[in-house]
């Protein structure tokens, strides 16, 4: 009896060993998938400005786009022939889901790194921006404070976490459109009287467009400061996909690409970046391609 139960535990042990070799395969396999067809398929954002935006002819550029295009030619150094790209206009709604259903291989959307999205996408170590939450608010709004948006209506984005953590819970009215040209053409229109969303936003607007946002400024303190990160699909993190993304992040903070591009697309210099590249380059445990303790949100 004994041993027909340990024969049983081995076969079940030997099948579950098989199955997991087996998964681990597959998604080693995407990389190489990549370079098999010469093409990689990225999720990026077409709607937040200058990270992700359309130029006058329509192309789609920014921050990220520059970032894409440098991975694009690590991976052709790694492959030993060019990898193209090809680029999937994605929002703030259906990044994750467009991942999960196999329509990208990647993304670098402007996705800040929190612990539930990591049960969903595979998000790379290390991150690589950062960014907090505030309201900007019209000089009219009566909003000096979070405790001042109660009862105001404020515009926000579909999908974006902090419409509840910081909207809802202050007790704003939340009016949320699908993009940010939505929500920019509800603000300046006076249907909203301020903007739930990310400060990067909001900064480069100002300094940017200042007539276009004079009677506007950022009315609340900033807060919620979370880093961005990018993302494969869950399996693909620690597959060579996942290992090659993070390698790519961790150079260019340790080279300060980061910082470069941030000021070729007019963004003020974050604190943030510059202290990422002395971390990265004194060899700090959270410019590895791991988490550990300490960084989680």
């Amino acid at each position: 009896m004994f041993k027909n139960l340990l024969k049983i535990g081995i076969s079940m042990a030997a099948v579950a060993g098989f199955a997991a070799v087996t998964t681990s395969a597959t998604y080693a396999g995407t990389l190489e998938d990549i370079f098999a067809r010469g093409k990689l398929v990225v999720g990026v954002k077409a709607d937040y400005a200058p990270w992700g935006m359309r130029d006058a002819d329509g192309k789609v550029v920014g921050m990220e786009h520059d970032m894409i295009a440098d991975f694009a030619k690590r991976l052709s150094a790694k492959a030993g022939k060019t990898i193209a790209v090809e680029k999937v206009v994605v929002v703030a709604s259906n990044r994750m889901q467009f991942l999960e259903q196999g329509k990208i291989d990647m993304f670098i959307a402007t996705m800040s790194n929190k612990k539930g999205r990591r049960k969903v996408v595979g998000i790379v170590q290390p991150d690589y921006y950062s960014s907090g939450v505030a309201v900007l608010a019209h000089k009219d709004s009566g909003i000096s404070s979070w405790e001042t948006v109660k009862g105001k209506k404020i515009c926000g984005i579909q999908g974006a976490w902090y419409n509840k953590e910081h909207g809802l819970k202050n007790g704003a009215e939340i009016i949320a459109f699908k993009g940010v040209s939505e929500v920019e053409k509800a603000v300046l229109d006076g249907r909203c009287v301020g903007w739930l969303y990310d400060d990067s936003a909001f900064i480069p607007r100002k300094v940017n467009a200042p007539e276009k946002w004079k009677d506007f400024s950022i009315a609340t303190p900033v807060v919620a400061n979370v880093p961005w990160g990018a993302a494969v699909r869950l399996a693909d993190r620690q597959a060579p996909l996942g290992k090659a993304l993070s390698e790519a992040i961790i150079a260019w903070h340790k080279s300060g690409l980061l910082i470069k591009l941030e000021n070729k697309w007019g963004i003020p210099a974050t604190t943030w970046l510059a202290e990422m590249q002395k971390k990265c380059n004194a060899g700090d445990k959270i410019c590895n391609d791991k988490y550990d303790d300490g960084e989680s949100y």
